[in-house]
Parts: structure tokens; C-alpha cells; sequence
């Protein structure tokens, strides 16, 4: 039996019979993987402009990036303001999940549609709404005032995959921990929380890239020296067509493609 006859599922279709939908996922996998691929080449050419192919080949465009003040300036702004959204919405929402999930909670329903609630409002409302509330508190161009919104924003993901993750936990052993003398706090950090780790992980993931990829929200509220490393691409490429753009979305795709690597690393395998 070779690998085209042999069942790829436990419905008995064979790997032949699929063959037409693998042909489908590689040519929309490429589509949608080609537009990135593209940007790769591109911030390694020496001309002043986004070329493909490049004529040339050079590291000055990584040299401008590092070597500039403002793009390392603001890249420590999102790398900051995503390392604290990501603890906190971690945090709160690892939290909000447990407790709806473990208690019995008046109008649960009604709780978790209103963490899911930014999902659901058109961004650039969030980024309005924002810019009028924080101007009154003088949050504006901080980052406590971007940590808060960007927080909001990725509460909807951990409050979804930790859920999913306690879904599929047998609350049994929990409850057997509490039955020996253990209480809810020290149950959940020795006990629920190891089982479910890998969706607090996958979570946390989420929160960071859903804050250092946010860019409307920052538009309203960072500005200037203040600005995150996404306001500033987009203000270089309606300004001008600064190569010096693919440089930084390379560095961002090896860091994006590094993160999800790790987060398999931490993935349970199956016995």
C-alpha cells in the first residue's frame, strides 16, 4: 500500500481521492503567503524605491532602520506597550475566563459578550471614542493610555482560547484538589493552570501580535515622539515610498514566524 492508496482519514478516503483538495490549499496557501514573500527580496535592494526584483542587492535599508533614531524610538514604544498589553490582558482575561467557567455567575452571557465587545465595534469608533475620553484624562501619546486600549482589544482573544482550553479540562481534578484541603487560588495555579498552559501560551501570542500589530487606535492617540512603530510605517508610506518599510516588515515576519515556532514548542504532544 503506497502513500496515494493508504486512508488519510478515518472515513477510508485515500489520499488520492484528496488529492484535488491538497492541490487547492497549496495554490491558496502560495496566494496568500506570495504577497509576503515579495516584501523578503525587496528590502534587500540597493535602489531609492520598492523594486521587484531588485537590480541590486544591499543592507542599507537595515542599516537606516537600526542605525535611525525615531524607528528604533518607536519600535521600543510597541515593544513595550505589547509586552505589558499582553501581562495584563493575560492576566485579566485568563481570570475572566476562570471565573465565568468556574462560578456561577448572574447573566454570564452578558458578561462575556461584553469582554467580546471590541471585536464586535468598528475599530475606528474605539480609536474616536478613545481619542475623546483620554484627552480628558491627559492619556494621550502615553503608554498607559495605549496599554489600556490595546488591553481592550486583546481581552477578546485570551478571553476565547482560555475558554476553549477550560472547555476541554476535566474540572474533576480541580475538584479533587479542593477536597483534599487545597483552596481555589492554589488549586487553579498547581492544578488547572498546568493542564491548560498551552491555550494561556497560545493566548498570550495573540495579545502581543493583536497590540504590536494595532494601528487605527494609535493613530488617534500616540503621535510624535510618541508614536508606535506602525503609526510611523504608515505616516512613511503616505508621505513617501520608504524602502526602508520592507526592511521592517522582514524583521517583523522572522519575529512573528520565531514566536509562533516557540509557541509550538510548548505545545503538549500527544502520548
Amino acid at each position: 500500500m503506497n502513500w496515494f492508496t493508504r486512508p488519510a482519514s478515518r472515513t477510508q478516503i485515500t489520499h488520492l481521492q484528496r488529492l484535488w483538495l491538497y492541490a487547492f490549499a497549496i495554490v491558496a496557501g502560495l496566494f496568500l503567503v506570495a504577497p509576503t514573500l515579495i516584501v523578503i527580496p525587496m528590502s534587500f535592494s540597493a535602489s531609492d524605491y520598492l523594486e521587484f526584483p531588485p537590480q541590486a542587492l544591499s543592507l542599507r535599508w537595515y542599516e537606516n532602520y537600526f542605525g535611525s533614531t525615531e524607528w528604533m524610538r518607536s519600535t521600543l514604544i510597541s515593544v513595550r506597550v505589547a509586552l505589558l498589553s499582553m501581562t495584563c490582558a493575560t492576566v485579566v482575561g485568563t481570570a475572566a475566563a476562570y471565573g465565568l467557567w468556574a462560578g456561577r455567575v448572574l447573566g454570564r452571557t452578558l458578561i462575556y459578550g461584553l469582554f467580546a465587545l471590541p471585536m464586535a465595534v468598528p475599530i475606528i469608533l474605539l480609536g474616536v471614542g478613545s481619542l475623546f475620553v483620554f484627552a480628558r484624562l491627559g492619556l494621550v501619546n502615553t503608554t498607559l493610555g495605549l496599554t489600556l486600549m490595546h488591553t481592550a482589544l486583546a481581552l477578546p482573544f485570551v478571553m476565547i482560547v482560555v475558554t476553549a482550553g477550560l472547555a476541554s479540562y476535566d474540572a474533576t481534578q480541580e475538584q479533587a484538589a479542593r477536597s483534599l484541603g487545597a483552596t481555589r487560588t492554589y488549586a487553579f495555579f498547581t492544578v488547572t493552570l498546568p493542564q491548560i498552559k498551552f491555550s494561556v501560551i497560545s493566548a498570550m501570542l495573540f495579545s502581543f501580535f493583536a497590540s504590536f500589530d494595532e494601528v487605527v487606535v494609535a493613530m488617534f492617540i500616540s503621535t510624535g515622539s510618541g508614536a508606535t512603530l506602525n503609526r510611523r510605517m504608515f505616516n512613511a508610506l503616505r508621505d513617501q515610498v520608504d524602502p526602508t518599510i520592507a526592511a521592517i516588515s522582514t524583521c517583523l515576519i522572522a519575529v512573528s514566524i520565531l514566536l509562533i515556532v516557540l509557541g509550538q514548542l510548548f505545545k503538549p504532544r500527544q502520548p
